[in-house]
């Protein structure tokens, strides 16, 4: 799942994106307004967290500007203004969740765990992937195949859930490296080779049927 984080303060912005990467988020960081409303506009998350006081655009604003353009992404707004007019003014104003700071990231995460679970119920987003006999819960982070419950942590877990949206597509190690980790690794690393091994070790081993396949030299495929 992809979360946009909208913040300039640096150091909240780095301590709260390394944390949702750790729960297997991608994460999208924009230092301004702007360049929040920007990537809003133009791609898809499943939740914004977006600090109030921002330059270039306020985050009440951008927050407006997407429900005018018919964009629902539940968006939790991040302020250091703790009074009871402050917090209706952000939710009349588009906010789904508000959250003062300082703020345990324990608590954002529930949030916006708490905010994903309700867009899923309200659309017809799916919250959950099955190829073959494989199972894999976007809400309980829970994966079972024929019946077994497989323990996977976050990063294992977000790689599965890629592979699984790309079943029958074979992806590169480059692609893997771009949507799981969201950072821009050097692909001649092999960190991409032993997150397969180690997922496979969980998916496959005990199965007669090996889902994840390796293509030499192109990538891996996930097949029912």
């Amino acid at each position: 799942m992809r979360i946009l984080l909208v913040e300039d303060d640096q150091r909240i912005a780095s301590f709260v994106s390394k944390g949702l990467r750790e729960e297997g988020f991608a994460v999208d960081h924009a230092a301004d307004g702007v360049d929040g409303l920007h990537l809003a506009l133009n791609e898809r998350y499943d939740a914004a967290v977006v600090d109030i006081m921002l330059p270039g655009l306020s985050g009440l604003d951008l927050i407006e500007k997407l429900r005018q353009e018919g964009i629902n992404t539940p968006v939790i707004i991040l302020s250091a203004k703790r009074s009871v007019d402050d917090r209706v003014t952000g939710l009349q104003r588009g906010g789904d969740d508000y959250l003062t700071k300082p703020f345990s990231f324990s608590e954002l995460l529930a949030r916006i765990r708490a905010l994903i679970r309700r867009a899923a119920k309200q659309g017809s987003e799916t919250t959950s992937l099955e190829i073959g006999d494989l199972r894999l819960d976007l809400l309980t982070r829970e994966v079972i195949r024929a019946g077994t419950k497989i323990e996977l942590p976050p990063r294992e877990f977000a790689l599965l859930e890629f592979l699984m949206r790309n079943a029958g597509r074979v992806v590169s190690k480059t692609m893997i490296l771009e949507n799981v980790w969201d950072y821009n690794f050097d692909p001649q690393t092999d960190v991409v080779e032993v997150l397969v091994c180690r997922l496979r070790s969980k998916v496959d081993k005990d199965f007669d049927k090996k889902m994840i396949q390796t293509m030499r030299g192109i990538g891996y495929v996930l097949k029912p």
